[in-house]
């Protein structure tokens, strides 16, 4: 007999998907739960799966994987999707890809499944993560074959006595890890209209957070985030610590139309407190401490890396050469990062570090000044010579070609 590996998530996708599985291919069924810190989320996830036809159900805790395999790269590569949107979805695809094949030689299963639809990016990530790791296995995604819409999918779970969390009235599509979540359809896919309040469930509303603001200082070594108001802590700790304290204060709700590898475009609606706070920090420290230039070429990497992550290449030669760069360039972030949270807004309010370039005698207009403005004249005189040549030159040559005026007409 078949046996299938399916990606569990407990949720509306996945629980249908093992009984249509186990019909179609006449497979036996063994689902996958891979825990990036989705929560609550996973309470009797095994006992869920096993209830609608798992043969067995693994849950593997890749919590600590997740953060400094794949979150910490991306973080220190300032990998951040059309400015907006840190990934958080998209870096545990590859993961969870991952975990599969490693279960499938486990169980000796030749097919992979996931639950990701036909027009969404996860399917690319899943198929192609899935066939780096192991291009002998087959990939099967049940949504991009059977045709359902979500109610009749709800039905489907109905007739089938299949209990899922989803309901008509309810219909979002959520998905949620260590580094944030994500939320869409139902109202959601209406452009125009707000979010509805209760969808967010890491944020507090910035209209009802606390009036007075929180402080917090980041501090990183070698661009690994290390500490939090001075406690050291664990990456996965100090992520979720970050989370209940940016989310209390309504930072990290992103709302964005985006544009889906697959060629349209879509209204997603995020939750990324501690992605938030630490893209901020760890930019801001960066800054301090390389020069202009690197600045600027580290800048267009880091739009090149979050295409590749949000595009399903995680295993592939361009990340792991900007990975090599990234690496170098974190020797020199060391220091600390002052933000003030309030109302949603993060913002840097201080920093220091002990390779900082910044040099307060050269900066100073007061006393202790140590800057060469004398100086200053012939560096303007240098730069701006070649634009004064061209200028000149074109002066020179309108001059020569200008025709000459008409005199008086003859009569």
């Amino acid at each position: 007999m078949e046996r299938i590996v399916l990606a569990y998530s407990g949720g509306l996708d996945t629980s249908v998907a093992v009984k249509w599985l186990a019909d179609r291919y006449d497979a036996e069924i063994v689902a996958a739960t891979i825990d990036l810190g989705q929560g609550k989320e996973l309470d009797d996830v095994r006992e869920r799966a096993l209830a609608v036809g798992a043969v067995r159900a693994h849950v593997v805790d890749a919590r600590e994987e997740f953060a400094q395999e794949y979150i910490l790269p991306a973080l220190q590569a300032g990998a951040i999707y059309e400015g907006r949107y840190p990934l958080a979805t998209a870096l545990g695809r590859p993961l969870i890809a991952k975990k599969l094949v490693e279960i499938a030689a486990m169980e000796d299963a030749g097919m992979i499944a996931h639950g990701c639809t036909g027009k969404g990016n996860d399917q690319v990530r899943m198929d192609v993560s899935a066939r780096a790791l192991n291009p002998d296995l087959k990939v099967v995604a049940p949504a991009r074959v059977w045709g359902m819409t979500r109610p009749e999918e709800i039905a489907y779970a109905r007739e089938h006595g299949i209990p899922v969390p989803a309901s008509v009235d309810s219909p979002y599509s959520t998905d949620s890890n260590l580094w944030g979540k994500s939320i869409e359809c139902g109202v959601l896919e209406d452009p125009w209209q707000e979010p509805p309040e209760d969808i967010y469930t890491l944020t507090k509303s910035p209209a009802g957070a606390p009036d007075a603001p929180a402080y917090v200082e980041v501090e990183f070594e070698r661009g690994i985030p290390t500490r939090v108001n001075g406690v050291t802590m664990p990456l996965t700790e100090l992520i979720n610590s970050l989370e209940t304290i940016a989310g209390a204060h309504g930072v990290g709700r992103i709302d964005m139309v985006e544009n889906r590898l697959v060629g349209i475009k879509s209204r997603e609606i995020y939750e990324a407190p501690a992605a938030t706070v630490l893209h901020v920090a760890h930019r801001e420290l960066e800054a301090l401490v390389i020069p202009r230039d690197l600045e600027r070429l580290k800048a267009g990497l880091s739009r090149t890396y979050a295409d590749l992550v949000y595009d399903g290449l995680w295993f592939s030669p361009t990340r792991d050469a900007i990975d090599a760069f990234v690496a170098n360039v974190q020797q020199h972030v060391t220091g600390t990062v002052r933000l003030k949270l309030s109302k949603g807004d993060c913002r840097v309010v201080g920093r220091r570090s002990p390779a900082s370039l910044y040099d307060t005698a050269l900066a100073t207009y007061d006393e202790g000044d140590k800057f060469d403005h004398e100086a200053a004249e012939g560096f303007i005189e240098i730069w701006g010579l070649p634009v004064a040549n061209a200028a000149s030159k074109r002066r020179q040559a309108a001059g020569a070609g200008a025709p000459e005026p008409a005199g008086p007409s003859a009569t």
